[in-house]
């Protein structure tokens, strides 16, 4: 039977309770008493030279306290980049500075010229609305292999190039795999992007300043994954505020998906304004400024090549990336594209010879960093989209063949330079095929086609690494910060807990199932914990929620502070009951001697370490307070295999997914309800990239995706019902808990599988069509079954080419899909 409370049970939400009752507290909710407003003018044109900015005449409107410019900053640090990547000859990459407020140029559209505070929010838009800049147009540069060009515009003045790096890894592989490439029976090359995406949380970004006079302290509120880091990035390098004196809360947080991972010109500027003006400022994005100011997401554009052997044994990958920057560095955007991807080239295949090379390159768009998966969706996409295509090409079972080049045997250390500790990825593909009847696919294909439609079946497999670790070896590759985790257990003396964790919950269900391991450990009801995090003043420095770390490294930071305060508990309990502390047992929340009768509950043992009357002083010190923090070793690498069904109208190309299954290894599973919804979230997001969502920009670097009007999300009725398992277990080895992550798995998996299956529904329709590149609108699906030959937009690739060129734009009318 299922359990009913710790560890493998789903328990309710406790936090649902509040949002779904409306009572959240979330940063807009914080109003500051004298609060004013800011609102930025921001730049319409993509890439520009600043002239003048003429402010006289909103300066003289109702209610405007200031009008902040660049030249108000004189002195203050730009944003900082969280990550230094050294390229292929050993040199750092080039970092351009980013400033608060436009300096000289403008270089994207929506970069902020200049900010008005004012008493509201409708005064300081309407100031900001008669505000003249003088902006001289400048080319910009949109398409990467263009900017990358000789005599190309540059992004940066001071750079030599707009390169940022060209990085390659493992350099010393390079020639091994050219050489297996060069001799092999049989290679596929295939050239594909994958699409910029906006991430569009619920909740966009919001950010307050506040300054006390009295201690010269400041108070930033935020909309944030990770309020420690925040505060180290703008404190110590943009704001020269002393730790001590700043302090960042970030409440009630309305998802994220990585855009709300990293530090904001927005916060820095509040924080900076509310101790210029001595009031508190308050910033409130609007949907709109969040499609120019928010970081997107993926943008890549691929070439990998995959050989084989007569055997069909995978013997090398070999692939070129340009990664689009944007027009600034964004916190860890740097490593997304080489650390996060690079490292994950091996997939679950035993490929001896493994080359990446990723050319990172600053073009007039948004800055590019982390979303849903940050790195291993695009290799997974990669590597699935070329199997897949190479099992086409040689007649064979697109499953047998990843069966053929599974690896089997763990510990497994890859060409690129990672080690899976754990897996069984025959074991995942055996589950998925068990949930999908694919014996019956003939059948259903044959019902499809009585009805004019084409029907197709699409299968991968992925893995992806969590828990980025160790602080020692990242810290090598370029990691500005460590990567640990941190928890404080505080125990009342009636035997409640506060657990304060550098972790943070913006929708993953933190409150619950933290509260399910500290629970489950002791032996106590969970309703007896209570879970604290998002604010600095009160919890232990950490680094926040991303990357599917949160049990991996801060469950795991809070099972080792637990298990210090078990240890004392115990010292106190055979004080108690005047034994050995060898002998004490906890079990079920209460403390007894090995094989006696003798026992002491919880709260009593508890009591006594507040109330010390009978108690070794000069052994043990009074109170019951401890703090860990956790630096694993390891990342962690979850896997499993997804499959799909999909239908084709060959009259409109419009798609249609039928059904969708996910078998996952997850390793030890804490709360199965939160991790199906996490996988659920996951396949939504990953349809949406697939099949809906485009982040695209015309030439003149015009966002042409700036709305919902032109951005399509998925929806309820563009999802099937999903069939999600994840039974097959493979604990983690270097984790006490033995989880590996499940937050990114269902947006990893999900686009190859659509894309797959949509390319087997066309071939059975008689179209040749080796690839298409997402999303695939049906507009493109239909010019693909045409024959590939009709262009979709400005410099828009041809649909199922499968050799698309680099150019990123697009045309209007192939970014609503619906």
């Amino acid at each position: 039977m299922p359990k009913d409370t710790g560890i493998g049970a789903s328990p309710k939400r406790r936090e649902d309770v509040r949002f779904l009752t409306g009572k959240g507290r979330y940063t807009d909710d914080i109003n500051v008493a004298g609060q004013a407003h800011v609102v930025f003018l921001r730049s319409d044109v993509a890439h520009g030279r600043i002239r003048g900015i003429d402010t006289a005449a909103a300066e003289e409107m109702e209610g405007v306290i200031r009008i902040f410019t660049a030249k108000d900053f004189e002195g203050v640090g730009g944003i900082p980049c969280g990550w230094q990547i050294t390229d292929r000859q050993g040199n750092p990459m080039q970092e351009p500075k980013h400033p608060i407020l436009a300096e000289g140029k403008v270089r994207h559209v929506g970069d902020p010229i200049a900010a008005v505070v004012a008493e509201t929010r409708d005064q300081a838009r309407d100031a900001a609305e008669v505000i003249v800049a003088d902006i001289e147009d400048l080319p910009a540069v949109i398409d990467m292999k263009k900017a990358v060009a000789e005599g190309a515009p540059l992004v940066h003045d001071d750079l030599t190039s707009n390169l940022c790096y060209d990085w390659g890894f493992v350099e010393e592989n390079r020639e091994a795999v050219d050489r297996a490439i060069s001799g092999a029976a049989h290679v596929t090359t295939l050239e594909l992007v994958n699409n910029r995406l906006v991430a569009n949380p619920m909740e966009p970004r919001v950010a307050v300043g506040d300054y006390a006079f009295h201690d010269d302290s400041s108070t930033l509120y935020t909309t944030s994954q990770n309020p420690h880091v925040i505060r180290l990035l703008m404190g110590a390098f943009v704001l020269n505020i002393p730790e001590h004196k700043l302090r960042v809360v970030a409440p009630d947080v309305g998802g994220g998906f990585g855009t709300k991972i990293f530090h904001y010109a927005e916060e820095a500027f509040c924080t900076f304004a509310a101790k210029q003006l001595q009031r508190p400022v308050k910033w409130t994005s609007s949907r709109s400024e969040a499609f120019m100011s928010d970081a997107h997401g993926r943008d890549h554009v691929t070439k990998i090549e995959l050989a084989l052997d007569a055997d069909h044994n995978f013997t090398a990958v070999r692939t070129e990336t340009y990664a689009n920057m944007g027009a600034y560095l964004s916190t860890f955007a740097p490593s997304v594209p080489t650390w996060l991807h690079g490292t994950l080239m091996a997939g679950n295949y035993k490929t001896p010879n493994i080359y990446v090379n990723v050319k990172a390159v600053f073009t007039n768009t948004v800055p590019v960093d982390a979303y849903r998966g940050a790195g291993r969706p695009e290799a997974t996409f990669q590597l699935e989209r070329v199997i897949d295509m190479a099992a086409r090409e040689l007649g064979v079972d697109p499953v047998e063949l990843r069966r053929k080049n599974y690896v089997t045997e763990f510990p497994y250390a890859t060409p690129v330079a990672v080690e899976y500790d754990t897996g069984d990825y025959n074991a995942t593909m055996d589950k998925l095929l068990s949930m999908i009847d694919r014996e019956g696919f003939a059948e259903r294909r044959r019902e499809s086609e009585a009805r004019g439609k084409l029907r197709g079946l699409g299968i991968n497999a992925y893995i992806e690494a969590c828990g980025i670790a160790p602080s020692q070896l990242v810290g090598q590759l370029g990691a500005r910060a460590g990567l640990y985790e941190s928890a404080t257990v505080r125990v009342n003396a009636t035997g409640g807990l506060v657990v304060m964790t550098g972790s943070h919950s913006h929708g993953q269900g933190h409150e619950t199932s933290f509260a399910q391991v500290v629970a489950d450990m002791i032996g106590i009801n969970e309703d007896q914990v209570e879970i604290v995090h998002g604010d600095t003043a009160n919890s232990p420095m950490g680094m926040g929620t991303y990357g599917s770390r949160s049990l991996a490294v801060g469950g795991s930071a809070m099972v080792k502070a637990t298990e210090k305060i078990i240890a004392k508990a115990k010292k106190i309990a055979a004080h108690l009951m005047e034994a050995s502390e060898g002998d004490i047992e906890l079990k079920e929340g209460r403390f007894t001697v090995a094989g006696t009768d003798k026992s002491v509950a919880w709260g009593d043992v508890t009591l006594a370490a507040y109330v010390p009357h009978n108690y070794p002083l000069e052994e043990i010190e009074p109170g019951l307070e401890e703090t860990a923090f956790y630096d694993p070793n390891n990342f962690t690498y979850p896997a499993g295999a997804y499959a799909c069904e999909v239908e084709v109208d060959p009259e409109t190309g419009k798609v249609d997914v039928l059904a969708f299954a996910a078998a996952d290894d997850f390793g030890n599973v804490v709360n199965p309800m939160i991790v199906e919804g996490q996988v659920h979230g996951g396949l939504a997001q990953g349809i949406g990239q697939a099949l809906l969502e485009n982040c695209a920009y015309d030439e003149e670097g015009q966002l042409l995706s700036a709305s919902y009007m032109d951005y399509a999300m998925p929806r309820a009725h563009d999802l099937p019902m999903f069939q999600v398992d994840h039974s097959c277990q493979t604990p983690c080895t270097h984790n006490p808990l033995g989880v590996k992550g499940c937050g990114e798995a269902g947006a990893i998996g999900s686009p190859p599988s659509i894309v797959n299956a949509v390319i087997d529904a066309l071939h059975s329709g008689g179209h040749d069509v080796p690839h298409i590149d997402m999303p695939l609108t049906p507009a493109r699906v239909w010019h693909a079954m045409q024959g590939g030959a009709a262009n979709l937009g400005s410099a828009q690739p041809a649909a199922g080419s499968g050799n698309t060129t680099h150019d990123r734009s697009v045309g209007a009318g192939d970014t609503a899909t619906h």
